[in-house]
Parts: structure tokens; C-alpha cells; sequence
């Protein structure tokens, strides 16, 4: 392999999904249809695809261009649904950041500190029962075999201990502070962007830009969104894996969505941050308001958990009420409050929450209803992935390709998908010699070294697309040949995220038109 190319079959190119499209629907019959590439959709591909079967995975628009790609950025390890006695989804949630943390995805997925600030505004018995909740979810660490080495204990803070993690947190009457740690995803986006090139090596045609338009148990009509084609793919079982639009394409599948709201702020205004923060909601027992460095020079705060009625939008629109929720609750825990003005972008996800009641019996708040997934199979024969959360998507996978196998009488064996590798994942010794900046080698894994070889050799490449933001051209150039960027709002909003702040995202508009067009004139 070329030190400037990616490993085996995993590149994603127009070429290849022209080619592959073709193949899916040319009429032959393959074993399994995916509907949606999410983080469910890309890893039910890959799930299928690992143990042998022959896939296709197709979405309307592009890899993670739904709720995958607006999380936390969080492998939670399931600490707050103990408070609510769901603990067989707390367990999973930590048998599956260990996986992530030690086996698939080392280089996406690290340890992440948080302090929560004992403020005047917590009282001792808020504190006591924070901490009793840090204690429990080391004990799920534990029980889950995630190595104390990959998530250190939780401990208190002295107060000079609670500033030093947390400047910006007011200093008047702190009594110091609870330090936690979880998973921390360098971006959800280039997880997904990872099941599917993973999915592709194992031989899954992914296909961005191709829209679903009837789903039934033997395949879908289709359009190519890129040229207005219609055909259709026929396969032995169909997942519909398309989270809050999953009603729109299978019956009896109702959707209760949940708006998770984040703003973005740019890192000097709250100074360095060596540890996240955990801001109590007041008035709540078990909720908070998450302050997430991101090391790019932006910083993230989130989030709601609001009711979503009517139609669902492509993009989430952020209501000024909930901006101004996050900001309430981050003033009362700074020394000076962030101001509207200088929130420089926000962004919101919906969460694909199941609705199983009958109405009467329905939870008051969306942020009572169990983030348990379900897999469930309509009268037509699609198999519907639904509910869960970003952390556990690996588990949703794996229990909607088993429901397929089994109930379309598929030859395949168990999932090997907990032990399996993700593409640019190594060991962290290796992923420590690795000869390339540390910031490529956490997007990365192991391909960091070739986009770095790839600056190395056109100055012009290694420039950062923006001042004072990180990422270079020739990032931008690998994510067009390699990770499927159809077009500029692949480059800015998925593989990178400089779209999440809109100025800077038209700032770099022409930069990543100069890369595709630099990208097409390279291309056989």
C-alpha cells in the first residue's frame, strides 16, 4: 500500500459508488438491503457484511447525515439510566464503550475527564448523590471488563484541584468538585464514516445519494438522487435503519422524536479546559448541562431534551428557547456568563425514540422514555432498527441482522463485530509511533500517516483550510477520494465539521470546491 492511500477496499469514490449502483440494481437478488448509514444503518452493513452475506446499503443523502451526526460526541457508559433502574441498558451502554475504547476504535474513542463544580448552587445531598452515581458507574466500568488503565476512578476535588481543571468556573463559595470520567468520540461523523468504509472492505455496496422511495420484505424502489434514475433492488431481508424517518417506510412504527440542542462557542471564551464540565440543571435530580471541549478551537454545550411534533426536517432547526436554557444553566456555574452574541453556531439532533404506549400511559417528558432499541419486523417484512442511542449502535446492528438471519432463513454465522477492527484502528502503543501529528492520528488511526504524507508532498496541501482551525486541504482531498464526499457540504458538515460554525463555514465554501474540482481532474 502507498503511503498516500488507504487501506484495501475501503476507499469510497464516485467512481465506485457509479459502478456499485449499477451492480445493486441490475436486477440480481442480494441477501441483505440496509436503508439509511447512520451509525445503526453503516454498522448493520458492516455486520451483515463481516459475516459473509452480500449487502447493500443505500441512504438519501450521505453517510451520518442524520442524528449520528449530531451527538455529544459521547460514548456514554450508562450511569444515568441506573437512576432510572434500566440496568440492563446501562450494562449494555458499558460492554459497549469498552468495546469501542479497547477493540474497534481506539483511535475515535478516549477517555474523557469531567468535573462537577460543587457550587453554592449544589447542595450537599445533590453532591452526595452525584457522587454515589460516579461510584455506581465505575462499578458498571467493572462489571463491563473495561480496564481501569482505558477509565480512571472517579475522586473528589479540593477546590484549588476543581479550578485548576475548570478556570473558567466561579471561584465564590466552591467547595470544590467530583471528577468522572466517560468515552469521548473525536466525532461521531467519522465513526460512521469508518462502519462504512469498514462495510466496503467486507465487500457492502454503500451507496450515498440513492433515496429509498418503498421499502418492502424483497427490496425497494430507488432513486439516484445524483441523476433522477429509478430502478430497484431486490434482496432476500430488508433493515430499515433510517431512526426518526423509520415510520415514514415501514408500518406500525411510531416515533416519539426528542430534541437534543448543542451550542458551539469558540474555545477562548471559557479559556483552556483541561476536563469537561457536568452543570446540574436546577431543579433536576439527574440531568446536566455538559460543557465539551473539542480541541479544535471550539467548544460544545448541550443539551436539551424537548418534545418534537409534526413533520420531521432534514436539519433540525435550534429555537431560541433552548438556547437560552443552555446558556441559563452555564451562567450559573461561571465567573462570567457567555452572552447570545457569542454563541458562533448551534446545532440540533432528533432522537429516534420508540413510542410503544397507546397514548394514555405515554411519559410525560420524551426524557423519561426508555432508550431502550427495539427491532421489529411490520406485516410486509421489513425488519425496522429503532430507539437506542449512538453508544450502543454496535448492539442495535448486530440484533437486526440476527432477527433478518434468522427470520429469512439466511446462511450466515454470529456476529464477529466486537472483535473486529474498525478501518484506521490499531493498538494505542501503535497508534503512539505512529509518524504523524497526534490531532491526525485521533481522526485518523492509522491513515494518518498517509494524509500526512500527502501535505508532505504539496505544501499547498498542508495548509489549514481556515486560521486558526486545524484542518488542511489535505484533508478535504482524502475525504473526496477516499471517504465519499459527493460535494461541499459532505467536506464542511460530515467529514469535518467547520460548517457547525455558518461563518466559517463560508469562509472555506471556495476551498472545498478548489479541493473537488482538484480531486475530479486526478481522477483514471
Amino acid at each position: 500500500m502507498s503511503h498516500t492511500e488507504a487501506a484495501p477496499g475501503t476507499s469510497l469514490s464516485t467512481h465506485r459508488r457509479r459502478r456499485e449502483l449499477a451492480e445493486a440494481a441490475d436486477g440480481r437478488v442480494a441477501d441483505v438491503l440496509v436503508v439509511g448509514l447512520g451509525a445503526t444503518g453503516a454498522g448493520a452493513a458492516l455486520d451483515a457484511a463481516a459475516r459473509g452475506l452480500d449487502v447493500v446499503a443505500v441512504d438519501a443523502h450521505d453517510l451520518a447525515f442524520g442524528t449520528s451526526r449530531w451527538s455529544s460526541k459521547l460514548i456514554h457508559g450508562g450511569l444515568r439510566y441506573l437512576a432510572s433502574a434500566q440496568f440492563d441498558v446501562a450494562h449494555e451502554s458499558a460492554v459497549e464503550r469498552g468495546v469501542l475504547m479497547t477493540r474497534t476504535a481506539p483511535h475515535l474513542v478516549a477517555a474523557q475527564p469531567f468535573v462537577l463544580p460543587l457550587t453554592p448552587l449544589v447542595s450537599r445531598a445533590q453532591a452526595s448523590l452525584a457522587w454515589a452515581g460516579f461510584r455506581a458507574g465505575d462499578v458498571l466500568r467493572l462489571a463491563a471488563r473495561t480496564p481501569r488503565q482505558v477509565l480512571p476512578a472517579p475522586r473528589r476535588l479540593s477546590a484549588t484541584e476543581a479550578r485548576h481543571l475548570a478556570p473558567s468556573v466561579r471561584a465564590a463559595g466552591l467547595r470544590g468538585g467530583l471528577l468522572s470520567w466517560d468515552g469521548k468520540l473525536t466525532d461521531d461523523a467519522r465513526l460512521v464514516t469508518a462502519l462504512a468504509r469498514t462495510a466496503a472492505a467486507h465487500g457492502a455496496r454503500v451507496l450515498t445519494r440513492v433515496r429509498a422511495l418503498e421499502l418492502t420484505g424483497t427490496g425497494a424502489r430507488i432513486r439516484d438522487e445524483l441523476t433522477g434514475e429509478e430502478g430497484e433492488i431486490r434482496a432476500r431481508a430488508v433493515i430499515n435503519a433510517t431512526g426518526v424517518w423509520a415510520g415514514t417506510l415501514a408500518d406500525g412504527i411510531r416515533i416519539r422524536p426528542s430534541r437534543g440542542t448543542h451550542l458551539v462557542l469558540r474555545s477562548e471564551r471559557l479559556g483552556i479546559l483541561p476536563a469537561g464540565l457536568h452543570i446540574p440543571v436546577p431543579g433536576e435530580t439527574n440531568r446536566f448541562v455538559l460543557v465539551l471541549p473539542q480541541g479544535d478551537g471550539r467548544v460544545y454545550v448541550g443539551l436539551t431534551d424537548e418534545p418534537v411534533d409534526g413533520g420531521i426536517p432534514d436539519v433540525p432547526e435550534v429555537p431560541e428557547t433552548d438556547i437560552g436554557f443552555l446558556l441559563d444553566v452555564l451562567g450559573s456555574a461561571l465567573d462570567i456568563p457567555v452572552t447570545r452574541e457569542e454563541v458562533v453556531g448551534s446545532f440540533a439532533g432528533l432522537r429516534p425514540l420508540l413510542d410503544t404506549s397507546a397514548g394514555t400511559d405515554a411519559p410525560a417528558r420524551t426524557a423519561d422514555i426508555s432508550r431502550r432499541h427495539a427491532v421489529v419486523a411490520s406485516p410486509d417484512g421489513v425488519t425496522t432498527v429503532v430507539g437506542g442511542k449512538l453508544t450502543t449502535y454496535r448492539r442495535m446492528a448486530q440484533d437486526a441482522v440476527d432477527a433478518v438471519v434468522e427470520s429469512r432463513g439466511l446462511r450466515a454465522g454470529p456476529s464477529p463485530t466486537a472483535a473486529l477492527p474498525l478501518t484506521g484502528a490499531a493498538s494505542p502503543a501503535r497508534l503512539r509511533a505512529l509518524p504523524a501529528p497526534r490531532r491526525l492520528v485521533r481522526r485518523y488511526g492509522t491513515e494518518a500517516v498517509a494524509i500526512h504524507a500527502l501535505a508532505a508532498g504539496d505544501p499547498a496541501l498542508a495548509e489549514p483550510v481556515l486560521p486558526g482551525h486545524p484542518v488542511t486541504r489535505a484533508e478535504l482531498l482524502w475525504a473526496v477520494r477516499h471517504e465519499g464526499a459527493l460535494d461541499e457540504s459532505d467536506l464542511l458538515d460530515r467529514r469535518t465539521r467547520i460548517g457547525l460554525v455558518p461563518a466559517d463555514r463560508a469562509e472555506v465554501l471556495t476551498v472545498a470546491r478548489d479541493m473537488l474540482e482538484r480531486a475530479a481532474a486526478l481522477r483514471p
